[in-house]
């Protein structure tokens, strides 16, 4: 690592540190040819593997433009959604592979959306999922009904038009 005061190309780390939520490591280094302190941070990269077979790295920004069209209008707060987007990290990161399918995300989406706003979660599903008719929203709505009674979050998000689901392909 380049010292960012001489541009010495050596440095001793000092001191390190996870951050508090755990995300990244923090490190305290010494230019040895300066003897200055800097700190630097370090992240795990998550990358995204789109439809196209594009791989992008993982934006939490990106998640909560989309979750922000799907909650227009609703009373969900850009706190609301910076929570929702991170915890739809948390689950992504949590599968411990270094690229994860764009599938993948909508899916970690799912589950708290629903929790949060249940007519953000239809219309977050209806793109994601492609619906193409009324039944199909009725079917979503009544799966939604059906896990409000249970009190089961689950029910609603692994059942209805997640080809994967359908199919047996589930991973």
């Amino acid at each position: 690592m380049f010292c960012p005061f001489c541009r010495h190309s050596d440095s001793r780390v000092v001191d390190s540190r996870a951050t508090d939520d755990g995300s990244a490591i923090r490190r305290r280094r010494q230019c040895p040819e300066c003897d200055r302190r800097f700190t630097t941070i370090e992240v795990a990269t998550l990358s995204v593997v789109k439809r196209s077979g594009v791989i992008e790295p993982f934006s939490r920004a990106k998640v909560v433009n989309g979750l922000r069209k799907a909650c227009q209008g609703r009373p969900v707060t850009d706190d609301d959604l910076a929570l929702l987007a991170q915890k739809v990290e948390e689950a992504v990161r949590a599968s411990g592979a270094a690229a994860v399918d764009s599938h993948e995300v909508g899916l970690a989406t799912l589950a708290p959306l629903r929790e949060l706003d249940e007519v953000a979660y239809l219309r977050f599903a209806s793109v994601y999922r492609s619906y193409e008719s009324l039944e199909d929203f009725e079917s979503e709505i009544s799966l939604l009904r059906t896990a409000r009674e249970l009190g089961d979050v689950s029910v609603a998000i692994a059942t209805k038009g997640d080809k994967s689901v359908e199919d047996g392909s589930e991973k």
